[in-house]
């Protein structure tokens, strides 16, 4: 490696870490994709992204708050946390609520309590629900902004809602739907814009 390329990997290193959380355990899905082209949004501003989907969360064991040791995979999805300036949370609505492998992912955020920045304490939280329908969408959309309150985050102020009945992604980045697509970008670009006012815990 060059001093050149030293500098590079050392320069990229500083920008702010963006952390996405969201998908299903039944491969790769339609929460995933919109998740991913809201932290597309965030690379095109300059920043690092590290993406959590559905086999990422769903190699997590249940929570467990009286467990005295975590998994790799517990440890590596804490430390990604620790190490962000924002978070980027995208759940499916599952009978009005976020889903189950999701909870469990931001259940242990309590690992954090003690930290010198618990949780998501000052982190600018961007949010994308979606469901096969409009109802499931507002209700998860207020589940997982009560949630970010409690874990002491700032959700952003827009939200995305995603109908999957009618809007469809493809493998390539994209959705039937182009303004979608803005939709889930605006959420990346207001994640971007504040995170650099937040410090990583570590």
């Amino acid at each position: 490696m060059t001093f050149e390329q030293d500098e590079t990997v050392a320069a990229s290193e500083t920008l702010p870490l963006v952390v996405g959380i969201g998908g299903t355990i039944g491969g790769v899905s339609s929460t995933e994709r919109a998740l991913r082209i809201a932290l597309d949004a965030v690379e095109k501003q300059g920043y690092r992204t590290q993406m959590f989907g559905g086999a990422d969360m769903a190699r997590l064991p249940l929570y467990d708050p009286k467990a005295t040791t975590r998994t790799a995979d517990e440890q590596a999805f804490v430390e990604a946390v620790r190490g962000a300036s924002a978070v980027i949370i995208a759940s499916p609505g599952y009978h009005g609520s976020i889903s189950g492998v999701v909870k469990n992912a931001l259940d242990l955020l309590e690992e954090t309590a003690r930290d010198e920045r618990p949780y998501l304490a000052d982190m600018p939280v961007g949010l994308i629900a979606t469901a096969y329908g409009w109802q499931a969408t507002g209700s998860t959309i207020a589940a997982l902004r009560s949630i970010v309150h409690a874990l002491r985050g700032w959700p952003t102020p827009f939200a995305a809602a995603i109908n999957t009945q009618v809007t469809k992604f493809d493998d390539e980045g994209g959705a039937n739907d182009p303004a979608v697509i803005e939709q889930l970008r605006l959420v990346g670009h207001q994640v971007a814009r504040f995170a650099p006012l937040s410090e990583p815990a570590n």
